[in-house]
């Protein structure tokens, strides 16, 4: 599978794996002190290519998605889950098996730039489902962010990403439907 995007990833671990799973042109951020260099060369991949931002499911990796996102409007977000991530104890994108990477690949979201339009799910509709300081809530956002591809994210920063994404009130809808089927086995 060829990839148009070039795929931003944290390091030459992580571009192995993903040239083992997909034929594509990496960046590596050498970690989360992204030097100035590394993001004009994000950018100009952005004008000409685009580019798909695939960080390592962690605190680390959600901080140079966050940099990169505000430095670097409109890319794609690919997320890998922590389990997909996860071998021997080690998380990373380099410890995802080639099918886990093509399956994030496919998935990616576009990020939508003008967020200033008004979002149809509700902080209160967050609360409301559960979403929020319940003592299952973070499991339910994790299946959520997994189900709609955007990732986990604390309640403030999966409501963002609801937003960042698009993601409308069918498919939340969508979603919640079967988080109740899958809490009701």
């Amino acid at each position: 599978m060829k990839i148009k995007e070039v795929i931003v990833v944290e390091g030459r671990d992580d571009t192995i794996a993903i040239q083992r799973a997909v034929d594509a042109d990496t960046i590596e951020t050498g970690g989360s002190a992204l030097s100035l260099e590394t993001i004009q060369r994000i950018k100009k991949a952005q004008q000409i290519r685009g580019v798909i931002i695939f960080t390592d499911p962690d605190y680390p990796g959600e901080k140079i998605r966050k940099t990169i996102s505000q430095m670097v409007p409109g890319v794609k977000h690919a997320f890998l889950t922590r389990e997909e991530a996860t071998k021997n104890g080690k998380i990373g994108v380099e410890c995802a098996t080639k099918e886990a990477i093509i399956k994030a690949l496919k998935e990616a979201k576009t990020e939508w730039v003008n967020q200033d339009q008004e979002n149809t799910i509700t902080w209160e509709r967050i609360m409301e489902e559960g979403l929020i300081g319940g003592e299952d809530a973070k499991q339910k956002r994790l299946f959520l962010g997994q189900y709609l591809g955007i990732g986990y994210g604390n309640a403030k920063q999966f409501y963002k990403r609801l937003k960042m994404f698009q993601i409308s009130e069918q498919e939340f809808n969508e979603a919640l439907k079967h988080l109740k089927k899958r809490e009701d086995e």
